[in-house]
């Protein structure tokens, strides 16, 4: 069956070094990316960024790729064809206020921050003028982070972890992101939707990721590529990805796996 969308991931995965798309890992000037797109454009595949970035930073990094469909904000909502569809399950929503204003006025930020200390701090300067996720940079346990939710009454949220960055913080050996969002939310369940939304069989379809929270799509995928980055630099993925017997591991990092994982697909 003939590949029709390809998801994929922003930093670490299809942006290289400084997030630029014409960056490979290690900062060096790579055309990689741009062929793969380009070989996507050619076969009339669709490609659709899964970000937990804001709206307004994947609307423009989708344009700047030829596209009109993309997940933002770690899969609690996407955009297709100029409609935006939540992906938020059964949080419910106050009329007026943003997801992200509601969490912070039942104090749930501070009660994370409180508890985790210097292990965790709001990801600067990022966290700002966002609409349904919450941004964190750090060292936690998830597992544990989720639990202190369930224990003060907010089982209606979940913290992710949406993978190593390359920024230091003291005390701490590999930074990672994390995401308060709804717990109904993520970017397994946004692809899923819009792939329903498309009408494309699972098999039409693959991901591509360097984070735990993008190997979770490989349930809502045909095949799941893992660059090479992943995990290499988060024991957690390493550990996860015999889990799930449609994940491969590209020989290339960032850009350069991006590229294996699609003409691969192209040409099986």
């Amino acid at each position: 069956m003939s590949l029709k969308c390809v998801y994929t991931d922003l930093d670490g995965t299809l942006l290289g070094a400084g997030a630029s798309l014409f960056s490979d890992h290690e900062g060096g000037f790579s055309m990689m990316q741009a062929r793969a797109l380009e070989a996507c454009h050619r076969a009339g595949v669709e490609v659709v960024i899964m970000s937990g970035r804001r709206r307004v930073q994947v609307h423009e990094d989708a344009r700047l790729i030829g596209q009109n469909s993309f997940i933002f904000e770690a899969g609690s909502a996407f955009s297709i064809e100029g409609e935006t569809i939540m992906a938020t399950g059964d949080f419910e929503h106050s009329d007026g206020l943003t997801l992200v204003e509601q969490v912070s006025e039942r104090g749930v930020p501070d009660l994370l921050l409180a508890h985790f200390g210097d292990k965790l701090e709001y990801h600067e300067p990022w966290h700002l003028d966002r609409e349904m996720s919450h941004l964190f940079r750090g060292e936690v346990d998830t597992a544990q982070a989720n639990r202190l939710l369930e224990d003060n009454g907010h089982s209606d949220l979940r913290l992710l972890d949406n993978g190593a960055i390359r920024r230091r913080m003291p005390g701490i050996e590999i930074t990672h992101v994390y995401h308060l969002v709804a717990r109904g939310a993520s970017k397994a369940s946004a692809v899923a939707a819009h792939s329903r939304a498309r009408g494309y069989e699972r098999e039409q379809t693959i991901a591509v990721g360097d984070s735990l929270e993008d190997l979770e799509a490989a349930n809502s995928v045909g095949h799941f590529f893992m660059v090479a980055n992943g995990p290499e630099r988060d024991a957690g993925v390493k550990s996860a990805l015999p889990s799930y017997s449609n994940a491969t591991v590209t020989e290339g990092r960032a850009g350069d796996g991006f590229y294996e994982a699609v003409i691969t697909s192209l040409m099986a």
